[in-house]
């Protein structure tokens, strides 16, 4: 009975880190709506973030977003401001899964400049769940957003989710 159990519960995402994605998408999720105070990277919230990573106000928190959603499910990790520290070799896979952390690059920067967190996969296209964007899907814009993007613009994917036993 015992070993049964362990595969249901095996089953339900406890062992495979489903639970623990399906956390961080609902926090992300309820962050939709968010709206910076003055359209300077402010405001109570967007500085919380900003907070979490060590900046304060006015600096872009794509990242900051997304380390905190993570924090808030229970992890120390991702922790960081900076978009391109989002994705070490050990993290990064091919197929995206939901609560995966994407990239997107610039070639204006030469480098990935704005993160955020896959919700759900629809085919060539990914909903994600992304700080200091708008609806234009700029890397600052002006609040939370849940977006809608072609899996060709995003360069890379990061699992940051450890499985705890």
């Amino acid at each position: 009975m015992g070993i049964v159990c362990l595969g249901i519960i095996g089953g339900a995402g406890v062992f495979d880190g489903g639970g623990v994605r399906q956390e961080v998408l609902r926090i992300a999720r309820a962050e939709v709506g968010v709206k910076e105070r003055t359209g300077n990277n402010d405001g109570p919230r967007v500085e919380e973030y900003l907070a979490y990573t060590g900046l304060k106000k006015g600096n872009p928190y794509c990242a900051s977003f997304v380390s905190w959603c993570f924090h808030k499910a229970g992890y120390d990790q991702p922790r960081t401001a900076w978009s391109p520290s989002m994705f070490p070799a050990s993290r990064m896979v091919k197929e995206p899964k939901p609560a995966d952390v994407f990239g997107v690059y610039f070639p204006e920067f030469k480098r990935i400049a704005h993160a955020g967190i896959v919700a759900e996969i629809k085919g060539d296209w990914l909903v994600g769940y992304e700080g200091n964007s708008n609806n234009d899907g700029s890397r600052n814009g002006d609040g939370v957003y849940q977006r809608l993007r072609h899996k060709r613009t995003v360069s890379r994917y990061a699992d940051w989710i450890i499985l705890k036993q």
